[in-house]
């Protein structure tokens, strides 16, 4: 008899995988951590997927880090609203916290999506202080694609300068299963969203480690065979060449859509993500 929880995560994983009706549904329905929803469908911007979610603590004693979270879909799908799992999540953790939208795949390409991270994270900064956060502590979260926006964005600090955002109030950087080296350039995905770049070489994190990034956390399952671990293995052992700060972790049978799942209340028990991912950030932001 296969067991119900089993069951459960097979569910969500196609949910994450698939149409995103599934996922609504997952986070309609699934338990939730308690959080304050603090500021629903703003606008940092002016176009339609240029708009944010925003998730407190229900208690805080003093000005909360923020966190702000990228979900994934392969730079062609998501939505925040489907993500508000992840949000109660980090807030409940003691995060301000937010989850915003981005252009996509066939709207845009590289880099705009890192544009509109970044006018994101402008937005955290100047709006934190009016909702309990601390804007000089901001940590980038990021699941898949989602992984990569946030690692780019911590890394090469074009973007976040651009929106007059000073890059040493990134604290940390988190990537969950996120693809930081894909060169050559081979598949659908990437081709048809970084294909274009006049550099190629620019498009990797990796290029862009230094002493002075942000701590990194990365973390990947042993079981991913949408981005393989070596993703994961590679940008760790350039950012300890380049003399950063890394933590590295591989989760035994978590497979790609396992290790955000392992934030939601249900799936919690399958790998200590949130409780690895919360106390790096801790140490790096307190």
């Amino acid at each position: 008899m296969t067991h119900p929880l089993r069951l459960g995560l097979a569910a969500a994983t196609a949910a994450l995988t698939a149409a995103c009706s599934p996922l609504t549904l997952f986070s309609t329905f699934t338990p939730k951590d308690p959080a304050t929803r603090a500021d629903m469908g703003t606008a940092y911007g002016p176009l339609s997927r240029q708009r944010l979610d925003v998730y407190a603590p229900r208690k805080a004693e003093a000005a909360a880090p923020v966190a702000v979270f990228f979900y994934g879909g392969s730079w062609d799908s998501g939505r925040r609203q489907d993500y508000r799992w992840v949000g109660q999540a980090l807030a409940a953790q003691g995060y301000l916290t937010v989850v915003p939208d981005y252009r996509i795949y066939p709207e845009v390409t590289y880099p705009s999506f890192l544009e509109d991270g970044a006018a994101a994270v402008r937005w955290a900064r100047d709006h934190a202080k009016d909702l309990g956060g601390d804007p000089s502590r901001i940590v980038l979260v990021g699941h898949s694609a989602g992984a990569y926006n946030a690692v780019m964005l911590g890394f090469d600090t074009r973007y976040l300068r651009a929106q007059g955002v000073d890059p040493k109030s990134i604290r940390a950087v988190a990537g969950l299963s996120g693809p930081y080296d894909f060169i050559p350039i081979d598949g659908p995905i990437t081709r048809r969203t970084f294909g274009g770049a006049a550099d190629l070489a620019a498009t990797q994190p990796g290029q862009y480690a230094s002493r002075s990034s942000p701590a990194a956390f990365l973390a990947t399952g042993d079981a991913d065979r949408t981005v393989y671990p070596r993703n994961t293995r590679k940008l760790a052992a350039a950012i300890r060449a380049a003399g950063g700060q890394v933590e590295e972790k591989h989760y035994a049978g978590v497979d790609h859509a396992g290790s955000v799942l392992s934030l939601s209340v249900p799936f919690r028990n399958k790998a200590p993500i949130l409780a690895d991912l919360t106390a790096f950030l801790d140490g790096a932001s307190r």
